[in-house]
């Protein structure tokens, strides 16, 4: 009965869809393209906030730990030089439901680019910390590592927010954030050269040897995520006993979470 009063109403359909009208056509187009978009936005913010990881990375000694301990309990703590990462939840102070991961990378040559692999593509955001102190007598490997990280296939493509931390700002031989950027812009764009002339078209890491734009100075604009650069203190200026000096970093950490 019910199939048989369903028929005339299937019928009409049948026909409508041998010779359809080409208003719903063209109506029936554009809701399919909306439901794609939505489905595609979707995808995208789902893979965005399952990156929920900041890490962080910077050579030996650059004060990683430290900041790293200092942003999860506030105290100062001895630290010596990590050999494995450490994680924990950080949770951001004006909303104690917004949270991030914090993973603190060793920096030692040996193991960095290995725990850089394993962790890169939950990586929401990139915290690069700069020895400030030591920033002259650095300057080439820290850019090499830099690069290392910048020419990475899986950054480039996830393009997470990357701030470089100048720490150590609590000592007068500091060097300033404006100056460590221009130094590093400058030795980047040297690496860039030598590299791409190399043979191998190809980075070690598997990503393109071409930093930045061709025919262009390199510089941190040209490339897909946003580069911020902060002056900081994981020691601060009253050192063991007073409080660290981060607030720039603090806001980032809120900005990105």
């Amino acid at each position: 009965g019910m199939a048989g009063a369903l028929e005339p109403h299937m019928e009409t359909l049948r026909r409508e869809l041998r010779a359809p009208d080409p208003a719903v056509l063209s109506v029936l187009l554009a809701l399919i393209a909306v439901a794609i978009t939505i489905l595609l936005w979707r995808f995208v913010q789902g893979r965005r906030s399952g990156r929920r990881a900041v890490l962080l990375l910077g050579l030996c000694d650059a004060g990683k730990t430290l900041l790293f301990a200092r942003l999860l309990t506030g105290k100062y703590r001895d630290t010596q030089t990590s050999i494995t990462d450490s994680s924990a939840v950080y949770r951001v102070s004006s909303d104690k439901s917004t949270n991030v991961t914090l993973i603190d990378l060793p920096g030692h040559e040996s193991l960095r680019l290995q725990f850089l692999e394993r962790f890169k593509a939950a990586a929401r955001a990139i915290v690069f910390v700069v020895d400030s102190v030591a920033f002259q007598r650095e300057v080439k490997d820290v850019a090499e590592f830099l690069y290392q990280v910048l020419v990475d296939s899986t950054v480039l493509k996830n393009a997470p927010a990357l701030l470089i931390a100048c720490n150590k700002q609590d000592v007068t031989m500091a060097k300033s954030a404006k100056l460590i950027q221009q130094q590093l812009e400058k030795e980047l764009n040297t690496l860039r050269v030598t590299r791409s002339a190399a043979p191998t078209s190809l980075d070690a890491m598997g990503g393109p040897a071409q930093l930045g734009k061709k025919g262009k100075d390199f510089d941190f604009s040209q490339l897909p995520m946003k580069v911020e650069f902060v002056e900081c203190s994981a020691r601060g200026s009253k050192g063991e006993e007073g409080d660290a000096d981060f607030e720039g970093l603090e806001k980032w950490l809120a900005k990105v979470a």
